[in-house]
């Protein structure tokens, strides 16, 4: 797959704890021409990206080493930027307040990252 006009330059913000995961992510983002912003293992440094400024989006990954995301997905809420969760358990998996957030259903592909990006750059109002 390529980048499409709808994820070409977009920055991504990736919230991943599993190394090979994460690098696969990556790869899938540059495939599709995203900038990679990341990745954060944890949720502090999850929040300091976010704080940094700079993302138009974000991918996360719902359980970091036994620590859930929902700190971030809350502060990226606030700052307006849209994210999707990254999941084995789909919807099950998220709190009442996250349910309706778009899910990447692990494991995933590259087909299914692309879709998801661009109906967050559409929610943030891409380009621009």
């Amino acid at each position: 797959m390529s980048a499409t006009r709808d994820t070409a330059g977009l920055r991504v913000l990736v919230v991943e704890d599993e190394t090979l995961v994460a690098m696969l992510i990556e790869d899938m983002l540059g495939d599709l021409g995203c900038q990679v912003v990341g990745p954060a293992a944890n949720v502090e440094e999850a929040l300091d990206l976010a704080a940094a400024g700079g993302i138009d989006c974000a991918v996360l990954d719902v359980n970091l080493a036994g620590r859930s995301v929902f700190p971030v997905a809350d502060r990226l809420r606030e700052l307006g930027v849209p994210f999707a969760f990254a999941t084995g358990y789909g919807d099950a998996g998220l709190r009442a307040a996250d349910q309706g957030s778009p899910v990447l259903q692990k494991p995933f592909r590259e087909a299914d990252l692309a879709q998801v990006l661009e109906a967050l750059s559409a929610a943030r109002g891409w380009p621009g």
